[in-house]
């Protein structure tokens, strides 16, 4: 008996064990120089995953994102500046890349659309409460309630 349940834990150890191994990734590549790898992290941080979308270029581990990011440690080794990468990355991607895209004409209704949908559901709202209470019908008193009611005023009354 004491050997099937130690089988038992040998599988279930097996089991939990197989799956991460078989998942494990060798480690991204990091640059020689740490300057160079936090300048990268820096402006991936800044730019938004294509592939993800709703996730950084830096935190993605999708292969695209390593691509951009190996593209990025590139430029900086070239010299260029934090601004100079990001205009290539919007020039080639558009503005949807960066999470702040710059307020112009053809963002304006990516950064009003938020308030605009506030404000529409605030309407709707207002617009049906208003409704509500004017279809909303007022109970009136039964007789009952009536000769209570009126039992109570003559109550005060004297």
């Amino acid at each position: 008996m004491i050997e099937a349940s130690a089988l038992r834990a040998l599988l279930l150890c097996l089991a939990l064990i197989l799956p991460g191994v078989a998942l494990a990734r060798e480690a991204a590549p990091m640059a020689a120089d740490i300057a160079i790898e936090k300048r990268m992290v820096a402006i991936s941080e800044e730019l938004r995953c294509l592939v993800c979308q709703n996730e950084s270029l830096a935190g993605s581990h999708a292969e695209l994102a390593q691509d951009l990011r190996r593209e990025i440690r590139k430029m900086i080794g070239e010299g260029k500046s934090d601004q100079e990468i990001l205009d290539f990355m919007v020039a080639r991607y558009g503005d949807f890349v960066r999470y702040r895209p710059p307020v112009k004409p053809t963002t304006w209704l990516l950064w009003g659309g938020p308030f605009l949908l506030l404000l529409g559901g605030i309407g709707g709202l207002v617009v049906f409460l208003r409704r509500r209470a004017k279809d909303a019908p007022t109970p009136g008193l039964s007789e009952e309630e009536r000769r209570r009611a009126d039992a109570l005023l003559q109550r005060v009354d004297s």
